[in-house]
């Protein structure tokens, strides 16, 4: 299994964590880098540090020579479709091919009401993402693209620089909804990614993701699965209670103070809670549903203990 960092961008960062942050998840031997791509605080805190994405991702393209990296995930919202198809190649091209493109339909209205986004509704939002993977596709297959969706178009469209993978940056597409999200990401993706979810709460979706690819014929196995947890992980008790009082300062309402308590009640929830056997139990229970990649979405953020405990004590047990 590949363990990748992934972190909430919109809380906090500064480029001088970020420096920090591609530089220990390289030092520590993860696979990958990942953050969110959202215009403000989530949390609740207005006056938060954000940088925007695809600066920050420009900066891992030079700055890191190993790890892959990207947005999980750019809503279709926030950039038009054919500029986002210039930045995923650019900074493909730079940084020799390990962007992975993570795509989603968009979700949180107040940030876009704040920076005056238009937020349409969710049918419109999908129809959004699925001429941007149509646009995506023509780009990869054509030299000169032309497409025609419900919303977007292009005409004899050319894409440069041409990035080194073939044909394309990899799709990535995020999401649970079982509908429309999971055959997109049946139709489209290289790698189908989903958060929060116990190996049973996988299984559910990865069923009904597997049904979509039968219907559009597609090999399931063609499709890597990913999936974004919360992590409270520490060699006692006492320190698990610091990384969760860590959280918290940042994120109060990711768990109540009492959550250690209860560990098991975060584990229901997707969380990967408990010394670092236990992490290990947890996550090969997931490679056992086809869990390919984890994403541990970092929600301390400024505490680097967590991730190099993980490092030392679970990547080489997963690995």
């Amino acid at each position: 299994m590949q363990l990748g960092v992934m972190i909430e961008g919109q809380e906090g960062l500064t480029w001088d964590l970020w420096r920090h942050l591609a530089e220990l998840t390289e030092r520590l031997g993860y696979e990958s880098l990942w953050r969110s791509d959202h215009v403000r605080s989530l949390a609740g805190v207005g006056d938060r540090d954000t940088i925007e994405t695809w600066a920050s991702l420009t900066y891992l393209a030079t700055a890191t020579r190993r790890i892959r990296f990207g947005p999980l995930v750019s809503p279709m919202t926030f950039r038009h479709p054919s500029l986002l198809a210039f930045q995923a190649a650019a900074v493909n091209a730079l940084s020799g091919g390990r962007l992975v493109l993570g795509m989603g339909a968009g979700w949180n209205a107040p940030e876009h009401e704040a920076f005056g986004l238009p937020f349409p509704p969710v049918k419109t939002r999908m129809d959004m993402l699925e001429d941007t993977l149509g646009m995506m596709r023509a780009f990869t297959t054509e030299q000169h693209a032309s497409f025609s969706g419900k919303i977007y178009s292009l005409q004899n469209a050319y894409l440069a620089p041409k990035p080194p993978e073939h044909p394309f940056p990899p799709i990535l597409i995020g999401g649970k909804g079982e509908k429309r999200t999971l055959r997109l990401a049946a139709r489209y993706a290289d790698e189908w990614n989903a958060s929060a979810l116990t190996p049973e709460g996988f299984r559910e979706k990865n069923l009904i993701f597997e049904q979509h690819c039968r219907e559009v014929g597609r090999d399931p196995g063609e499709v890597q699965r990913s999936l974004m947890l919360t992590f409270l992980v520490a060699e006692s008790e006492a320190g698990l209670r610091e990384h969760l009082a860590r959280i918290r300062q940042r994120h109060p309402g990711a768990a109540p103070p009492e959550a250690m308590d209860h560990p098991e009640q975060l584990r229901e929830r997707g969380w990967l809670v408990g010394r670092p056997e236990e992490v290990v139990s947890q996550l090969r229970a997931l490679e056992a549903e086809g869990v390919q990649r984890v994403m541990l979405q970092h929600l301390a953020l400024v505490y680097d203990e967590p991730l190099e405990l993980i490092a030392h004590a679970v990547l080489p047990a997963v690995a």
